[in-house]
């Protein structure tokens, strides 16, 4: 694990910004293609705004989600519709956007297929994610139903789980997966979480889901 600290957070949105698209430029120089995978929430919000306005060749550039809940675009709290509305405008437009949501009202029957379109563009290229202060990533919440399977090492791409007090089901790349990428890059924010990553090194997955890519992750922390 490397941790880099930044005097302020608009830095560390720039430098992070920077590095992201340096990274999806090598892997279009050395493959034709490109996989960028991204959290929700807000804090990677100015990452994006940023972004977006990267000289790439977005339109070989495939984006998706470390996790989502289930709930339609419409819905306030709706991953893809921040993303949509933060990254995926400018000349990051072209991007092809994957969705990890269908209409049908519990995420299990749906694995298979937004799985299937995921698989071809594994090995992630670029993976950006967040952390909470219980040491979760995506929605590898500690606790959570179906934790340990999502962390198997033959679980699906995608998982389902429900984590207590969380109100709706949420669909998450596995532990697997996130681990595979070639390069990685977490972004917290606050003392807390910065307590909690350090922490998350001396616990396993199960306490600490973050730990399944700590050992190659570069962690970006601004106060």
């Amino acid at each position: 694990m490397m941790l880099i600290e930044y005097p302020d957070r608009d830095l560390m949105a720039l430098a992070l910004a920077d590095r992201i698209a340096s990274e999806l430029a090598q892997a279009l120089r050395s493959a034709g293609h490109a996989s960028l995978c991204v959290p929700g929430g807000s804090t990677p919000g100015p990452v994006f705004d940023l972004l977006s306005g990267a000289d790439l060749d977005w339109a070989n550039v495939t984006v998706f989600l470390g996790d989502e809940r289930w709930v339609p675009e419409s819905s306030p709290r709706s991953n893809t519709a921040q993303l949509r509305a933060r990254l995926l405008q400018g000349r990051a437009a072209a991007a092809r956007l994957l969705p990890l949501y269908a209409d049908v009202p519990e995420p299990e029957p749906a694995l298979a297929s937004l799985g299937k379109a995921i698989a071809p563009h594994l090995p992630i290229s670029v993976l950006l994610l967040g952390m909470g202060e219980d040491m979760h990533t995506a929605s590898l919440f500690p606790g959570a139903e179906g934790l340990a399977a999502a962390l198997a090492p033959d679980a699906p791409t995608l998982v389902a789980l429900r984590a207590p007090d969380v109100p709706e089901p949420r669909i998450s790349l596995s532990g697997p997966v996130l681990a595979d990428a070639l390069k990685t890059h977490v972004l917290i924010t606050g003392a807390a979480k910065r307590a909690a990553v350090l922490r998350a090194e001396t616990l396993s997955p199960r306490e600490a889901p973050i730990r399944v890519v700590l050992n190659h992750a570069t962690i970006h922390w601004a106060e």
